[in-house]
């Protein structure tokens, strides 16, 4: 597996990864957030972060995670290989490389918010709505001190 830097040419696959894992760990969403939230990827947000995907051996995208300044955007992995270790790449990848320091993470996905703890993240705020204005909270978190 390896670590690239992304273009415009990856963004289907992108957004495949993108759907099917919020399909797999985004329960609270229903078809019209995420019809939505996918309309808004493809036309903003993967233009406004720095993105990294990771690549298995066949050069096939089962991972990815987006930047801007030092805010983690967007972190997905394909769902098959959740907890295979591919995240903790990407993540320590974008603190190393692209100095992500903060992450908002939706405050129902538990998993996400013990991943990030699990590497240093704190909670150091919360948001009662989303970056939508959707009553999904938002928990802000950012990576401590590193001894």
């Amino acid at each position: 597996m390896n670590i690239d830097k992304s273009s415009p040419s990856d963004y289907s696959e992108l957004i495949v990864v993108w759907e099917e894992s919020v399909r797999a760990t985004h329960d609270f969403l229903n078809e019209e957030h995420i019809s939505s939230l996918k309309l808004l990827i493809l036309q903003d947000y993967f233009d406004a972060v720095n993105l990294r995907v990771a690549k298995d051996d066949n050069n096939r995208i089962i991972g990815f995670i987006g930047v801007a300044e030092t805010n983690i955007e967007m972190l997905f992995i394909a769902p098959e290989l959740r907890v295979s270790g591919i995240g903790s790449m990407l993540l320590k990848n974008a603190i190393q490389h692209q100095a992500a320091r903060k992450v908002d993470v939706n405050e129902q996905n538990p998993d996400a918010v013990g991943f990030y703890q699990h590497h240093g993240f704190k909670v150091v705020g919360r948001s009662a709505l989303d970056g939508q204005n959707n009553p999904f909270p938002l928990l802000h978190m950012e990576l401590g001190d590193i001894e």
